[in-house]
């Protein structure tokens, strides 16, 4: 998740404890950002074990957000919901899963129902959807591995890119009353480099051109942070600063995965619509 500059009067003390935590979060980013890499090249069974520990994380903090931490029927239809999906993506029957998430929310809603029936629905969507996707795209042999390798340069480029230019030129906040850290530098730093990035996969790849993969990249890298947006937007109406303390520097698995939630999407979205029958292809296909 992308982090600029802070806005508020007790910045100098804040721009410290930014600072202070960017070692640890450096350093989980990193390892984070390793082990996504060597599982999505060992195979989509491997992805898939990772897509899912993660997915139930998230499952477990939708709820922590949004119903105060309860382990209740809705957290565990939420994460059986997940599972099934994962399992059907990985069987190459990912239309199937959105479909068993479809249900899974019409359940999460009735068991919610006179408390927060909505929202609690959801982050079956928001956590599934993704999944399935990113899943459904690593499936596409011989370019899934590409393709998902594209969409997380893209995100990982889009918020480094984003939170660089925010602490270098800083300049007016792009959304204070949801975000008070981003500013309209950072974002525009978010799509220079997201669009950079897709050139240069092109370039060292061979899969596309270069103005056609930067033109995705750009698109990618503004999803992405509409994403990031998103999550705070939802963490701020409910009073919490973070989904969890999971991931030290960074907070949880949701506060980590928002913008690569949104572009993954995007980018599934994409591929159905150029090709359906070969998503890795379509995206990465120019």
């Amino acid at each position: 998740m992308g982090a600029d500059m802070p806005a508020s009067a007790d910045a100098p003390a804040r721009v410290s404890r930014g600072i202070g935590d960017l070692g640890p979060r450096l350093a989980s980013g990193l390892v984070l950002a390793a082990i996504a890499l060597v599982l999505n090249y060992a195979g989509l069974g491997w992805l898939a074990l990772l897509v899912l520990a993660v997915g139930l994380i998230m499952s477990w903090e939708w709820g922590r957000v949004v119903r105060r931490g309860e382990v209740d029927a809705a957290l565990i239809v939420h994460g059986l919901a997940v599972a099934v999906a994962v399992l059907l993506a990985v069987l190459g029957l990912p239309a199937m899963g959105a479909v068993a998430l479809l249900v899974a929310m019409g359940v999460v809603a009735l068991v919610e129902s006179g408390r927060r029936p909505l929202i609690s629905a959801l982050g079956v969507a928001y956590v599934g959807l993704p999944a399935v996707a990113l899943l459904w795209l690593r499936g596409d042999e011989p370019l899934g591995a590409a393709a998902v390798l594209l969409v997380l340069l893209i995100v990982w480029t889009s918020d480094t890119a984003a939170f660089a230019a925010g602490r270098t030129f800083r300049g007016p906040k792009l959304w204070p009353r949801v975000s008070p850290n981003k500013t309209w530098s950072g974002l525009a730093g978010a799509l220079v480099g997201s669009a950079v990035a897709g050139a240069l996969f092109a370039a060292v790849s061979g899969l596309g051109t270069p103005a056609c993969l930067a033109g995705k990249g750009l698109l990618l890298g503004l999803v992405a942070q509409l994403g990031d947006l998103a999550e705070s937007s939802l963490k701020r109406g409910f009073g919490v600063k973070d989904a969890s303390t999971l991931i030290p520097g960074h907070g949880g698995f949701m506060d980590r995965a928002d913008s690569m939630v949104a572009a993954t999407l995007a980018a599934a979205i994409l591929a159905a619509l150029v090709g359906a029958g070969a998503p890795a292809r379509a995206l990465l296909g120019c």
